[in-house]
């Protein structure tokens, strides 16, 4: 796709007439998010939706294209609990968490009913009448469980063509009568697989830093979960928005599981490449804690979700995050790989203190990393 000026539409900042903060609250305050846009019928994006051209560039590489540079990697956990299997398994953990920061899973032992049931549970939420989603919708952080339209709505430049619901799972369990009765079986089935594979990956991921297997689960920067289900629904105008702006996510790690819509990218090697949707695969990928307390050695790499005219595309982000007793705890580069010629390249932080600056800034398209990296 490409932007031109004839098919550009102007950026809303050079339009001194346009009162985009009174635009937003007149659309927050419906409660409907961009579904109810659809909804109304409208043929248009609104403006505070219309992303500038630089943003919408979409000079993408498919998956592969008969070279493996540009596919993402797919590695299968069968197996894991086998000395060979697992040595396999660990070292192409670490490739891929090196270079790509990203990787698909097969064998990753959540059943197919489980990946199925979750993606038409967030389906049914997000398309049931308004009026049912409405009690839901907050922009109160301290609610754990929140239907929303863009998080950042309220700070971002631009908004993203998605709706979304959060269970904040960093403070225990929820019961059962915290949840929308459209997702709530779905949902806590596939949290107890989560919550599985999450020690399966955090064994294989220290093993992966040439660690002992228990190290980030003493370190407890993968204790509790956040789950986000995103909506994306189809747009008038694609070429005009974003599902997701890019960015890269604030997590130790994040487990995806996507529709077979397709849309997701991953920025590798300065070209954007596709992440296909795969039968039974979830997508992991590195967020930025883990970046900061393994001194660069792994990866938090940007990615974007483009938006679609071919469906409404359905996603599940699950966020692993330090405890919430260890909100507080400073975190820093590893003992282990500093030295005198590989000092530390981040200050100390908590996750409180980094999502605080994450959030204030919004997904503006730039990392929050930098801005704890240590200046010598």
């Amino acid at each position: 796709m490409e932007i031109t000026p004839d098919t550009a539409k102007p950026n809303v900042e050079d339009d001194l007439s346009y009162d985009r903060a009174k635009e937003v609250k007149q659309f927050d305050d419906t409660k409907a998010g961009v579904k109810g846009l659809v909804d109304s019928g409208v043929t248009k994006v609104p403006k505070f939706l219309i992303h500038p051209p630089e943003n919408l560039s979409n000079d993408s590489r498919p998956p592969h294209n008969g070279n493996d540079n540009f596919r993402v990697p797919v590695i299968d956990l069968g197996g894991h609990e086998d000395c060979v299997r697992r040595a396999e398994i660990v070292r192409e953990i670490r490739e891929a968490s090196e270079t790509w920061g990203f990787f698909q899973m097969v064998n990753h032992g959540v059943p197919d009913a489980v990946l199925n049931d979750m993606l038409e549970g967030v389906r049914q939420f997000h398309e049931q009448p308004k009026e049912m989603k409405m009690e839901w919708y907050s922009r109160d952080r301290q609610r754990r469980v929140r239907y929303y339209c863009n998080g950042d709505l309220l700070v971002s430049k631009t908004a993203n063509w998605r709706d979304s619901i959060a269970f904040d799972f960093q403070d225990g369990p929820l019961e059962p009568d915290a949840f929308p009765s459209a997702c709530r079986q779905a949902v806590q089935e596939y949290m107890k697989h989560m919550v599985e594979l999450r020690e399966t990956l955090s064994e294989l991921l220290s093993e992966a830093l040439g660690l002992s297997k228990d190290y980030l689960a003493k370190l407890e920067c993968m204790k509790s979960e956040t789950l986000v289900c995103h909506y994306y629904p189809v747009c008038p105008e694609p070429d005009l928005t974003q599902g997701t702006t890019k960015h890269s996510d604030p997590s130790a790690l994040t487990i995806l599981l996507q529709d077979h819509i397709g849309g997701l990218q991953v920025f590798h090697q300065n070209q954007w490449v596709d992440v296909p949707p795969l039968h039974s695969v979830l997508v992991a990928n590195i967020g930025d804690l883990m970046q900061l307390i393994t001194n660069d050695k792994f990866k938090s790499v940007e990615h974007r979700v483009l938006s679609g005219s071919n469906g409404p595309r359905i996603s599940s982000a699950c966020f692993l995050y330090p405890s919430a007793t260890h909100r507080y705890k400073p975190y820093g580069p590893i003992q282990e790989f500093l030295s005198e010629e590989e000092p530390p390249k981040y200050r100390e932080t908590n996750i409180y203190e980094y999502l605080s600056y994450y959030r204030s800034k919004g997904l503006d398209g730039h990392s929050a990393l930098p801005h704890f990296k240590l200046q010598y």
